[in-house]
Order: C-alpha cells, then sequence, then structure tokens
C-alpha cells in the first residue's frame, strides 16, 4: 500500500466497479466535474433590500419610504434577522463518522464503539479515540466544541483557517444517518426549509452549487420545495459582482450624481401619477407600484453602484495579506473560489442561505490519502466560512453532508498523505452521517440538558451500534433522509428560540418528527438570537 500512488486532488476517480459516468451527479461524485456556485432569486422585489446594514445616503424623505415599516415600498423586512446558513454537499459519499466526527453509541461521542466499529470508520487499533498518542496526548480534539478525531482531515483543514477565538465561540452536533450511496434520490438539500422558516437575503432568498432544483448535488424533499427560489447559476467571483446591474448610467455619472438623477426620477414619476387616473379598481395599487419602482432603483444604484461592494476577490477579510485565503490559494483553487463567493453573499445578508456542492468525494480508491487531501481542502472550506462569520461579527450554522458513506476493509495506508490510516475499500450507507456546527459572536453556544450525560446525549442525535453502523432505531432521522432535512431545519428555528412553531400550519404541519418531547430529544442547542 505504501507504494501506491493516491488520486491528486481535482484527479477524476475513475472506479473499475463503477459504471461510467454518465449522469451530473457520477460526474460530481467521482470528481470528473468540479462543483459550480449558483444563486437562486426570490421576487423581484427580493433584489433591493438590506436586512442588515442600512448604507443608503438618499434624501431623507425617501431613505424613510424605503425604510416604512409595513408600507407599501418598504424594504427592510426582508432577511427578518435570520441566522446565515451555508451547508457543504461532498458529492460522492464521503467520511463523516469516525476518522473525521466522533461518532459513539447511546451516551454519546465518547460513549465508546469497538475497535473493529473504529476499524470500518478507518481507524486503526492504535488510533482509536480511547487511546494516546506516543506523546500522551488523546486521539480526540474538542477546540470547535464538537468532538473529531485529533487527527481528522476536515478538522486540520478547519482549524488552518480560523482563529483560537472563533473556535471558542463554535460548537457542533452530529447526527448518525443512513443515506444511500451514488444516487441523486437522497433528499438531502434543506435549503428550501431554511428558507421557510425564515431565511433570505437584500439580494436573493438562497444561493447554491448547481442549476438542479436543489441548488445541490442532492435532491431536495419534494414537500419543501418552493419554484420561487428555483437555482441561477454562478460560478466564478466575476458572477457575484454581475448579480446587479445598474445600468450604463453609473458609468457615465459618479454614483453619487447617478442617485441624485434617479431620485428625481422618482420625484417627477410622482408628481405625474398624481394626475392620472388609471380607471381600475387597483388604481392606487399599480401606482405604488410604479412609486416605489423608480424609488427602489435609486437605493439599488446609491448602495451597489460600485460593483467592488460584491467582489470576494476585492475585500480583504477574503483575499490578501490579511486575508482568509492567501492569493495564490484563491488563484489557483475554484473550491476556494466558489467557497469565498457564497460566504461573501451569505454572511453579508445578500443572501439568507447557501449551498456549496463538492465534487469527487466518491474516494474509495484503494488507498487512503486520496480521501485524506480531499477531506483537507473540505475543511479549510469551513473554517472560511467560520472566520468570515467571525470576522464580519455575525452568527452563522454550516451543515455537512454527503450521499452515503464508505468503510474500511483494516489495510492500512502507510504514505506521508494517508497517515497510518485505513485504506477506504468500498461504498457503505452504514457508516454514514452528517454534522452541523453553529458559531456565535457572543459565546460558544449551549447545549441543552441540565447534567453532562443529557448534554452528550443532545450534541449526538441519535448513535451507532459498537460494530460501526447506524443504528436505525436511535432516531427519526437515522433511516429516513426526509426526517434527517426535518431535524435540521427544526435545529435552525431553535437557533431562534422558535422550535415550539415547527409543526404550525405555516412552517411544517406534517412533519415526522413526533411529538414535543421527542423534537426536545432531537435538538441540540439553547436559543443565540
Amino acid at each position: 500500500m505504501s507504494k501506491k500512488k493516491h488520486f491528486d486532488l481535482d484527479q477524476p476517480l475513475r472506479h473499475p466497479d463503477h459504471h461510467r459516468p454518465v449522469t451530473r451527479r457520477d460526474f460530481l461524485g467521482q470528481g470528473f466535474r468540479a462543483g459550480l456556485a449558483t444563486v437562486l432569486g426570490g421576487s423581484v422585489f427580493s433584489l433591493f433590500a438590506d436586512p442588515r446594514a442600512a448604507q443608503a445616503a438618499l434624501s431623507s424623505d425617501l431613505e424613510a419610504l424605503r425604510k416604512s415599516n409595513g408600507g407599501p415600498c418598504d424594504v427592510s423586512a426582508f432577511g427578518a434577522g435570520k441566522i446565515p446558513f451555508i451547508c457543504f454537499d461532498l458529492a460522492g459519499g464521503a467520511n463523516i463518522a469516525g476518522s473525521n466526527v466522533l461518532v459513539g453509541k447511546q451516551g454519546g461521542q465518547m460513549d465508546f464503539l469497538s475497535t473493529a466499529g473504529y476499524g470500518k470508520q478507518g481507524l486503526p487499533g492504535d488510533m482509536v479515540p480511547s487511546l494516546t498518542d506516543a506523546a500522551g496526548n488523546p486521539f480526540i480534539n474538542t477546540d470547535l466544541g464538537l468532538a473529531f478525531h485529533s487527527d481528522s482531515g476536515m478538522l486540520r483543514g478547519i482549524l488552518d483557517k480560523i482563529a483560537t477565538g472563533t473556535a471558542s465561540a463554535t460548537n457542533g452536533a452530529v447526527i448518525p444517518a443512513r443515506s444511500e450511496n451514488d444516487t441523486g434520490n437522497n433528499p438531502h438539500n434543506p435549503m428550501y426549509g431554511i428558507n421557510k422558516a425564515g431565511a433570505n437575503g437584500s439580494l436573493l432568498a438562497l444561493i447554491g452549487s448547481s442549476s438542479s432544483e436543489s441548488g445541490g448535488n442532492s435532491l431536495a424533499p419534494m414537500a419543501m420545495i418552493n419554484p420561487e427560489v428555483r437555482p441561477t447559476k454562478v460560478d466564478r467571483p466575476t458572477d457575484v459582482t454581475g448579480l446587479v446591474d445598474v445600468g450604463d448610467l453609473v458609468g457615465l455619472l459618479s454614483q453619487q450624481d447617478t442617485v441624485a438623477v434617479m431620485e428625481s426620477m422618482y420625484r417627477i414619476s410622482n408628481s405625474k401619477l398624481g394626475r392620472v387616473d388609471t380607471r381600475v379598481i387597483a388604481d392606487a395599487t399599480i401606482k405604488d407600484m410604479v412609486r416605489c419602482g423608480y424609488m427602489k432603483s435609486a437605493d439599488l444604484a446609491d448602495r451597489f453602484g460600485n460593483p467592488a461592494q460584491l467582489s470576494p476577490e476585492a475585500d480583504p477579510d477574503i483575499v490578501g495579506p490579511g486575508g482568509i485565503f492567501t492569493s495564490a490559494e484563491f488563484n489557483n483553487d475554484r473550491e476556494f473560489q466558489k467557497t469565498a463567493s457564497v460566504m461573501k453573499l451569505v454572511i453579508n445578508g445578500y443572501a439568507g442561505a447557501g449551498t456549496v456542492t463538492m465534487g469527487g468525494y466518491d474516494y474509495h480508491t484503494g488507498d487512503r490519502a486520496t480521501g485524506e487531501i480531499r477531506d483537507l481542502r473540505a475543511g479549510r472550506c469551513i473554517g472560511a466560512c467560520l472566520e468570515y462569520a467571525a470576522r464580519k461579527n455575525q452568527p452563522l450554522m454550516i451543515y455537512v453532508f454527503s450521499d452515503g458513506s464508505v468503510f474500511s476493509n483494516g489495510m492500512i495506508d502507510d504514505s506521508a498523505e494517508g497517515r497510518g490510516k485505513g485504506v477506504w475499500t468500498g461504498d457503505n450507507q452504514q457508516t454514514a452521517a452528517s454534522f452541523f456546527l453553529v458559531y456565535n459572536p457572543t459565546g460558544r453556544p449551549q447545549l441543552l440538558g441540565g447534567t453532562a450525560d443529557e448534554q452528550a446525549r443532545h450534541q449526538q442525535l441519535g448513535y451507532m451500534r459498537p460494530s460501526g453502523d447506524v443504528e436505525t432505531a436511535s432516531s427519526p432521522a437515522a433511516n429516513n433522509v426526509n426526517l434527517l432535512v426535518e431535524t435540521v431545519v427544526l435545529n435552525y428555528m431553535a437557533l431562534h428560540g422558535e422550535q415550539s412553531r415547527f409543526g404550525n400550519p405555516e412552517y411544517f404541519p406534517n412533519h415526522g418528527l413526533g411529538n414535543a418531547s421527542l423534537m426536545d430529544s432531537m435538538t441540540a442547542f439553547a436559543p443565540i438570537v
């Protein structure tokens, strides 16, 4: 095994036991096609709102109209102050349980599995979490609140991109849950549910990483789909700056003069409307829409007349000497560019939530190194989002999932990148899990439960058998991907103190998470907003 060459970071994975890739999902999972960044738009009026920062320098009367609470031109309600949400869709069936995030038995993450169970999850007998390394350090890391294996590729990537203060204000939970391997039939994507729970933005409702209906590699639950937020593709930072087109006027005049011209257009049109009778029943409504259209055009030019405001590349917190990514990293890695584009839009409130799809995670290639280096990059992208939220002083929820999982037969990859761990031999949905991290600028989110044992059970929503397989009776989500998505949305609402409204008619009245007591057991954290 030590002589076997691993696959390079962006090299496609051709498996002899898989059919040749023919669908978009096949190409993504095996790394023949990079994940793209896409944008999903809401109604036309949502294009002109900013819920987090009033940057306008409009004249006082128009500024009052723009912020008129409940008025016809009110744009202040979009976003509703919800927590930004980003999910990572690792296409192909990545390892999450054991070698990355620890998953235990009924007692939580530290209720250890058998040695054979950890072996199936890629950890050799001398690296199981109950032991210590040669220096006496445990194979457990809780820097992020959630317990990872200390040599987790994802953890190493996350810690590479975040400051110590960011880590100490982060916590997480893991959900052991089966999903089918290498298929687009897993309704994993929670974006529509997060949107229904209130997430929205000043430019867009949602953003994603594919032109599919879900905005990602995996499907969205059919009951949650809202056709009004169908994806629109954006796959590079220049497409982010192209989201707003204020016309040629900004190129001819200064931004300040452009706003003044558009304000004048509003005033002239408003004066003429006062002398016109449209002769229809909805006369007042039509006139309000025309007035607001002109006012919002002025507001748009005022806030986005300079495209650099949206550019991830021009943001010193993202790229450059003091940025999260160096210029070389950003320019040479499309996954970093895509992640930066999504986090720029979501964390600044331009979009309510977003999906980053990363391809090439069907990495059971007979070595360990291929998976390790891809997990490391995924971790760096996750860490970049957490660190950017910290720099912008915004809370953030990150959800990480994959379609299926992998297993090891116990053979060891002793190469430098293999790190002495078990090779990934094939697909295995029984070892699958998903996890989420929550960053809170005011301090680490607090787990529910009055004792350490209760908190441990809230940090691991369900459990595994000693053999390293998901116990399908351990939670509603364990054997039903639709209910896994509902669990994620429930936890998102709980961060706002709204979990009691989850089953209300306007939200998810036909959910499958059971009664209030069972839903409480599937909730990780106390509210943070």
